[in-house]
């Protein structure tokens, strides 16, 4: 288009035509949650309130039923709060998402839709190379909790089942330490006039900065053993109070040992979790006197710890009471549900923002750090090298 001013003489203006931004189409999710068919665990991926959140913008959710009843939702809740109950397991995995707690096993993969989203946790030490191939024969694209890393560099959801495990350690050891339950009888708190018990922390990560409030806000006194200065120093200052804090010697933290009431186990390994309390060291430990090992799914860092259950969580050796349960938030499965459920539906609303997981991907670094399967393309090295099968960067898959 051109104008002429006489004013001004003959001039030409060019009118260009306006340039929008390009706005990702909003997209419905089809959701589906199965009932978890992992043992003992209880825990569900959303809960009524965040799945009323997500119909409300248009989303579909199939929940099978009964799914939440172990965390107490029931399928009233949920049908409450606009979800589809269904009692037929092929239509839950017929959605384009699958949502679960634990990785689905061989034969739930086989129900997936081929080229499907999967959202769950991996426990990348449990699993098997079978599992990939079954995962890479229909083509999924597989996000894992243990992976997903936020905008701080956190890993939200493992932190925050950490937090579970650490509180939940002390109550456990609470509870443990009842004489009725063949423990000290030690009350674990601050009486007036009776010396407080000694609770010794084996590692300075999440889970051991969460068992040292829950003993501290008890009256216990509380000592804490990690080789890391830095992780010590950093748990002085979270805690906002003076503690015991030591590296790893042999001498002192075996006279820890033999005045603690309760040690809780909360070390880390690359692989498997160092052992730092051998068996010669427990038989010098006070009667009575109660093991926690948090760290037991990695293999534990007590020389006498053995696999528990929930059903049979404790045993006793040389007098003293192990409980070495790997799914500790599970026990509290309504608290850890509703963490999980508050830290990945803002993070699928935005996915439904995006357009869906293909457009997210490109645009959602959060997506991608917890994305292990693409389209059936494996793209984590940390599971490339464990199982050494071939890997390929997610974003030389998204260009």
């Amino acid at each position: 288009m051109e104008k002429k001013i006489s004013a001004f003489g003959n001039i030409k203006f060019h009118v260009q035509e306006e340039r929008l931004a390009v706005v990702p189409k909003k997209g419905d999710l089809w959701i589906g949650i199965p009932k978890e068919t992992c043992h003992e665990e209880k825990r569900i991926c959303l809960t009524p309130d965040a799945v009323a959140a997500m119909t409300l913008q248009g989303h579909r959710i199939v929940i099978e039923s009964n799914a939440g009843l172990a965390s107490n939702f029931s399928d009233k809740e949920y049908a409450e709060s606009g979800a589809k109950i269904t009692y037929d397991t092929k239509e839950v995995f017929a959605c384009n998402i699958v949502l679960k707690v634990a990785p689905p096993s061989l034969q739930e993969v086989e129900l997936l839709k081929p080229q499907a989203i999967l959202v769950s946790s991996l426990q990348l030490k449990t699993q098997c190379k079978e599992y990939f191939k079954a995962l890479a024969n229909k083509r999924i694209t597989a996000i894992a909790f243990d992976f997903i890393q936020d905008e701080h560099n956190s890993f939200p959801i493992v932190k925050s089942l950490s937090e579970i495990a650490g509180t939940a350690s002390i109550l456990i050891a609470s509870e443990l330490m009842n004489a009725e339950k063949g423990g000290s009888g030690r009350l674990l708190g601050n009486i007036s006039g009776v010396p407080p018990c000694e609770v010794v922390i084996l590692g300075a990560g999440t889970v051991a900065l969460f068992a040292a409030k829950s003993a501290k806000a008890l009256g216990a006194s509380v000592k804490v053993f990690d080789n890391s200065i830095t992780k010590l120093r950093r748990m002085q200052q979270d805690l906002n109070s003076p503690i015991y804090t030591s590296t790893i010697h042999h001498k002192v933290l075996k006279k820890a040992l033999r005045r603690a009431d309760v040690i809780i186990g909360a070390m880390k390994g690359k692989s498997r979790t160092p052992i730092v309390v051998s068996e010669d060291m427990v038989t010098f430990m006070k009667p009575g006197s109660v093991i926690i090992d948090v760290s037991i799914d990695r293999g534990g860092c007590f020389e006498t710890s053995e696999l528990t259950t929930h059903s049979k969580p404790t045993f006793v050796k040389h007098g003293v009471i192990h409980y070495c349960v790997p799914n500790i938030p599970s026990r509290y499965a309504k608290t850890a549900s509703a963490s999980i459920s508050n830290i990945i539906t803002p993070y699928l609303l935005a996915v439904g923002d995006e357009g869906g997981f293909d457009a997210a991907v490109i645009y959602d670094p959060v997506i991608r750090s917890g994305m292990y399967m693409y389209r059936g393309i494996l793209t984590k090295k940390a599971v490339g090298d464990w199982f050494d099968i071939p890997f390929t960067d997610i974003n030389l898959l998204i260009l």
